[in-house]
């Protein structure tokens, strides 16, 4: 965070898991660069008890706030509260459905969590979260091979929350350090399926993010680890060994975690039209 940085409130609201809403929110405050959105999360407001709770944080904490509440109810006293407060608030969906409404001549159902059903594409994302989660960090590379991806990329170039944002859209995502004097995994050289992707950082970015990293969990000054020389060295060496072996590079500096799953996305969308 620089000095021009404001931070602001933003209270995110759903009657459901909430994962559209944040996705919509996310997408809006990557356009302004200058601003941080403190995230108050609220999923699964159903009941008045709990909108009660939510008001209340508002109240104590002013700000924008987003929803995707359909239960009529509900939603007529959040907006009710909202204009109470005078803070600006939004149905992130409104305008959409209500363009899809009038083109097809049909009304809306407003069913809750009506884009999360229990379908074959439900049971996908699970089983592509459960896999993210136990080949986190370089773990279990036994089964590499059954993997869609796998991320591969020196410390603190986001590659879990890379993983699991691929995994939320049903993509079957490992994930393993390049750390220096470190062996990859020779299982990596066999794989036939996977597409392997190399993350790597600017040094100067990636020695900042990592002194904060050390700073929050009080370790001291770091070594080699934070250290401007050893840090080019270990990215050049990541670089060349990524090259070497002719796996998509992709320097993730300027870039937010959805736009390098977006890239992924693409390149693997790519080579699967290949082999067709």
């Amino acid at each position: 965070m620089n000095d021009k940085t404001s931070i602001f409130h933003l209270h995110l609201v759903s009657d459901s898991t909430g994962e559209t809403v944040d996705g919509v929110a996310r997408a809006c405050v990557a356009q302004f660069p200058d601003v941080q959105a403190h995230e108050h999360v609220w999923p699964l407001i159903r009941t008045d008890a709990q909108l009660a709770r939510v008001l209340a944080d508002i109240e104590r904490h002013p700000g924008i706030v987003l929803y995707t509440v359909f239960n009529s109810d509900i939603r007529r006293k959040l907006e009710e509260g909202c204009r109470r407060m005078q803070v600006p608030h939004s149905h992130v969906l409104d305008t959409t459905i209500t363009m899809m409404a009038g083109y097809l001549g049909q009304q809306s159902h407003g069913r809750i969590g009506a884009l999360h059903k229990m379908d074959e594409d439900y049971f996908n994302r699970i089983e592509a979260i459960d896999y993210a989660l136990s080949h986190d960090d370089g773990q279990a590379t036994w089964d590499l091979e059954d993997a869609d991806v796998v991320v591969v990329g020196v410390s603190r170039t986001s590659k879990t929350p890379t993983s699991v944002y691929l995994a939320n859209r049903g993509i079957k995502t490992a994930n393993i350090p390049f750390v220096p004097g470190c062996p990859l995994p020779p299982e990596l050289d066999q794989l036939k399926k996977p597409l392997i992707v190399g993350l790597i950082k600017d040094v100067d970015q990636l020695v900042s993010i990592r002194k904060n990293r050390l700073r929050q969990i009080e370790r001291g000054e770091g070594g080699d680890y934070v250290d401007p020389v050893a840090v080019r060295d270990e990215v050049f060496q990541a670089r060349r060994y990524f090259t070497q072996r002719n796996w998509k590079i992709i320097n993730v500096t300027r870039r937010s975690i959805e736009e390098t799953a977006a890239m992924i996305m693409a390149t693997l969308n790519d080579r699967r039209e290949e082999s067709e």
